[in-house]
């Protein structure tokens, strides 16, 4: 190794650094509360993809196994790849499915880790080398590419569907809060298919995945403290809206009660009284407001009323509470010049003064204050 010194350093760097994270992850104490237990879970499962990395590492940097055998360096990265996409991807997916890790899945992804490793075996031991070993390894990189893909794929769609859901039902953004995972999972997958592919470069070149890791891995860790601060919330509210993993899992609409074509309008008439008797309350200005909250105020059906918003308005509920907000706001920086913008975004319901101005800014190209001075000229 002493031919290749920044392939050395960058080992150590990135070694200490996913021994830390990984470790931290596993014994740094959580609010000790039953709702936390599966943020925990999540960790835990991170810290394992972590630590097996760093063992990975640890191997390459002690032991220099590849300028012993190059071979068996790609044979034992392909291996622990596969292993630590599984694992990357149940730790993202715990977060937004509590009810994903199963015994079921368990033992088709470790079966199929143990199938990968044994054929890499097969290609790097007992294949002559030449095309047919060039050919396994070829397929074998296909084969770990397309699982990565297929894994960061369901991420992604889960997600999706996670923010569907909260954006129909709460008022707040509470997408927001999860939105590192989308973040990491397009990263987490052209990172990982890199270092898949890179695994075959000359060793010279090597040093440039390994380094990568390093912002890769602290925006990981980052994600997870920060998003310690808001998970509570976010989980309650998972919670709430989802009660089975066909809800999270399945990309379909949620099924609505069976209602006469012809007693829709009706239906839709006694609730858009009581909704126009609402806004002129300004009952859109609580915070934390849930369309089942607005349902039972409303004495009315969720469903229903989701229905009317999306046929009247056509929009989330989400987007509707804030389309209100917003005039509401509007109102209170032409007649209330002595307000601050501060004042204005927390009397208007939102949650903070930066997330009122980007959204008051996407709706109107303005910021507040811009708006505001052009409005009262």
């Amino acid at each position: 190794m002493t031919e290749h010194p920044i392939y050395s350093y960058s080992l150590c760097a990135a070694l200490s650094l996913m021994l830390f994270f990984g470790f931290y992850f596993i014994f740094a104490r959580t609010p000790d509360k039953a709702i936390f237990e599966n943020y925990l879970r999540s960790r835990r499962i991170m810290a394992a993809a972590l630590l097996l990395l760093a063992a990975n590492y640890s191997v390459h940097f002690f032991f220099g196994i590849r300028f012993i055998s190059q071979g068996l360096a790609v044979m034992m990265n392909l291996s622990t790849y596969f292993l630590s996409y599984w694992l990357f991807s149940s730790a993202m997916m715990t977060i937004l499915n509590r009810f994903y890790i199963t015994k079921r899945r368990l033992t088709i992804h470790i079966s199929l880790w143990v199938l990968f490793s044994a054929l890499a075996c097969i290609v790097q031991l007992w294949l002559p080398q030449g095309p047919s070993r060039k050919t396994g390894l070829l397929i074998l990189a296909l084969w770990l590419v397309s699982y990565g893909i297929f894994l960061a794929r369901r991420v992604i769609i889960t997600y999706r569907r996670a923010v569907r859901i909260f954006n129909d039902t709460h008022s707040e953004d509470i997408g927001a809060y999860i939105k590192w995972l989308s973040i990491f999972t397009y990263w987490a997958l052209i990172f990982g298919v890199g270092c898949g592919l890179l695994t075959f470069l000359p060793d010279k070149y090597i040093y440039i995945w390994i380094l990568s890791s390093i912002p890769f891995y602290t925006y990981l860790f980052c994600s997870y403290m920060n998003y310690l601060l808001f998970y509570e919330k976010v989980e309650k509210a998972f919670e709430t809206e989802i009660s089975s993993e066909e809800e999270i899992m399945c990309n379909t609409e949620p099924e609505s009660p069976n209602i006469d074509k012809q007693d829709t309008p009706a239906v839709y008439a006694e609730i858009d009284g009581k909704v126009k008797e609402w806004i002129e309350g300004d009952g859109y200005l609580n915070t934390g407001l849930t369309i089942k909250e607005l349902a039972d105020m409303l004495e009315t059906n969720r469903t229903y009323l989701s229905g009317y918003i999306k046929t009247t308005c056509n929009m989330t509920f989400r987007d509707w509470i804030t389309n209100l907000r917003l005039e509401y706001a509007k109102r209170l920086l032409t007649e209330h010049p002595d307000l601050t913008i501060a004042d204005v975004a927390e009397k208007s319901g939102f949650q903070s003064p930066s997330h009122f101005t980007r959204l008051f800014r996407e709706r109107t190209n303005c910021p507040p204050a811009k708006w505001r001075k052009n409005e009262v000229q």
